[in-house]
């Protein structure tokens, strides 16, 4: 989500942190700041691009050997000079900077502003600060063992970079769950949030591991598991140019974020369902009266969102026995809709700036409606339209297609949609307790599903040429099979049409003709035989068909030219696996093609 830099050595930190940071702009950001102990903590920070903060830094020096930096993708708090990195403490003797998300930062917070410190930003990172000036004053101790004291009360996740104007000569780094990197030459110690950021220093890193910190010198490295036991650290050798660090390894920004889906997952649950298996949304202050009250929902969205709504829908309806209307995001307004204080309206954005989206979200406003947005990007427009405002936490897209922020809008609206049954009462026991369950299993499903990726290249090369593409789909399937021919003619350019298959009768089945290739969903267990019979039915007008189903499915076999198989899930969640081998088919036919 942000990017990371720290340097500690003999040359001047600044403009090593400033080359670090421009390496790692290619992650998305909306803000900066540096760090550099020169006797004191000077800090500078700015919203806006890089170029903001080096307009701000024009005409002054700082020197110093020791800093950190930062670019942010906002998740607590607006993108304001205030809210961005590096975070001092109430002393202005410690500063840090910090990826992810710490879920128990409000709890925190009380704690801290009881004990007299005092909070200048929304973010939840300055509580990290501020735990850890509490502990040295408590403790006596040093940076590294306030930090390890820390890290064991912070929950959620986080990658830590913190440095002291009383020990200037290290950088101290702790990782639970977003990764970071280390290294060190004979007259630096480096960190970075990416490869790219240490390249022109070391080639040499040390990606720390889950529940460790590091302290990080001149020249040496040193590490701990969180339990304050030592241990050797594992040096790694990067044999990446530049290019390739900043994608990751991989060929294709694209690539890379469908293979971050897992991440993006556990981020957009991570703190929305509690040990006991409650789900709770902080971000929703409505009276159990007022959520009772509800009659009536409409979602508005477009594109790639527009399909996430579609599963919404299903989702809503069939835990909530709320009544759903979906509606385009263009057309919304146009159509005169019925809508009165008793309804909500969901608008679904992976930007949060879609024209079209937030018109219709001004428009139930008007109207007197309680409006609900699911977007990816704090502070924006959307966040201004909605009473209540559920991010993604997926962090920057770069790829022009969605992949990450679909998958984590169809999760956000299940989330949410769960929520509503769990506070209404129409959802509870045993069979909220397994859909929960369900949930919870989604990012090890996901990274069980990327493994199909040999037989999706294996399609791709057989179907690369193909003029013409049809998906179909039945219930949420029917989501999936017009994300997967949306996303084919976004990428690669070629003709698709998706089609709720029981439609195919009523003329798209004219279409079909020897060598076609139709993609069919068959996860859907409630329509599963009905999709057995619209297979059955292309076939026999000469259809190659592609099938995505569950595990072990021999008669959906009997029926493929080829076969994308995903693990079982529940029903309603299926669109979560089920559009991972399209997202992969129709990068892989773009490559096939010889496509940018």
């Amino acid at each position: 989500m942000c990017g990371i830099v720290g340097y500690v050595g003999d040359e001047q930190a600044l403009p090593v942190l400033l080359n670090g940071m421009q390496k790692l702009e290619y992650r998305g950001y909306d803000s900066s700041g540096v760090a550099v102990i020169n006797g004191h903590m000077t800090v500078e920070r700015k919203a806006g691009r890089i170029g903001e903060l080096l307009e701000e830094l024009e005409g002054t020096t700082i020197e110093g050997t020791t800093g950190i930096g930062h670019t942010r993708w906002a998740t607590h708090g607006a993108p304001t000079d205030i809210n961005a990195h590096p975070h001092r403490d109430c002393s202005g003797d410690l500063a840090v900077v910090h990826n992810g998300i710490i879920e128990n930062h409000d709890v925190l917070r009380q704690r801290l502003t009881a004990e007299g410190h005092s909070f200048k930003s929304q973010t939840d990172t300055e509580v990290a600060v501020h735990l850890i000036e509490s502990i040295i004053e408590e403790k006596k101790c040093s940076l590294k063992d306030a930090v390890l004291e820390a890290v064991n009360i912070l929950e959620g996740a986080f990658a830590l970079v913190c440095i002291s104007i009383h020990e200037p000569d290290r950088i101290i780094v702790a990782r639970q769950e977003p990764p970071i990197i280390v290294g060190a030459s004979a007259d630096a110690g480096l960190v970075g949030s990416d490869i790219p950021a240490l390249l022109a220093y070391t080639r040499d890193v040390i990606p720390l591991d889950n529940y460790q910190v590091a302290e990080v010198m001149r020249g040496s490295v040193r590490v701990w598991g969180f339990d304050g036991v030592e241990v050797t650290p594992q040096t790694v050798h990067v044999e990446w140019d530049m290019d390739a660090a900043e994608k990751g390894g991989f060929e294709d920004f694209m690539l890379k974020e469908i293979y971050e889906q897992p991440e993006a997952v556990r981020n957009t649950m991570r703190g929305r369902i509690d040990d006991s298996g409650r789900v709770t949304l902080d971000e929703v202050s409505w009276t159990s009266e007022e959520i009772k009250a509800i009659d009536k929902i409409v979602v508005v969205a477009c594109g790639t969102s527009y399909h996430a709504g579609m599963t919404a829908k299903h989702s809503i309806e069939h835990w909530t026995r709320i009544p759903v209307e979906l509606d385009y995001a263009s057309e919304f307004r146009y159509r005169d809709p019925v809508l009165n204080e008793r309804s909500l309206v969901i608008g679904i954005g992976q930007s949060g700036e879609t024209a079209d989206t937030l018109a219709a979200m001004r428009f139930a406003r008007e109207m007197g409606t309680k409006v609900v947005a699911i977007t990816n990007v704090v502070g924006s427009s959307m966040t201004r339209e909605a009473d209540a405002v559920l991010f993604t936490h997926a962090g920057p897209e770069i790829g022009v297609a969605a992949t990450k922020t679909f998958l984590a809008q169809l999760v956000a609206a299940n989330i949410f949609a769960l929520w509503l049954a769990q506070e209404r009462g129409t959802m509870y026991g045993d069979k909220l307790a397994e859909t929960v369950d369900a949930m919870r299993r989604l990012p090890e499903q996901i990274e069980e599903t990327l493994l199909v990726q040999d037989s999706v290249l294996q399609a791709a090369k057989r179907y690369a040429d193909a003029r013409d593409f049809i998906f179909i789909g039945r219930g949420v399937g029917n989501a999936v099979a017009l994300e997967g021919a949306l996303k084919l003619k976004e990428i690669s350019y070629i003709h698709a049409e998706g089609y709720a298959a029981g439609e195919l009768k009523h003329g798209p089945i004219a279409l079909i003709e020897d060598g076609v290739p139709v993609v069919a969903i068959l996860t859907g267990e409630p329509l599963y035989e009905k999709m057995l019979s619209n297979v059955e039915e292309v076939r026999a007008r000469g259809a190659d068909t592609i099938l995505i189903a569950h595990q072990g499915d021999e008669r959906a076999r009997a029926l493929a030219n080829e076969l994308f198989e995903v693990p079982m899930t529940k029903p309603l969640l299926s669109p979560i696996l089920d559009t991972i081998p399209l997202q992969m088919l129709s990068y892989f036919i773009a490559k096939e093609k010889g496509l940018p």
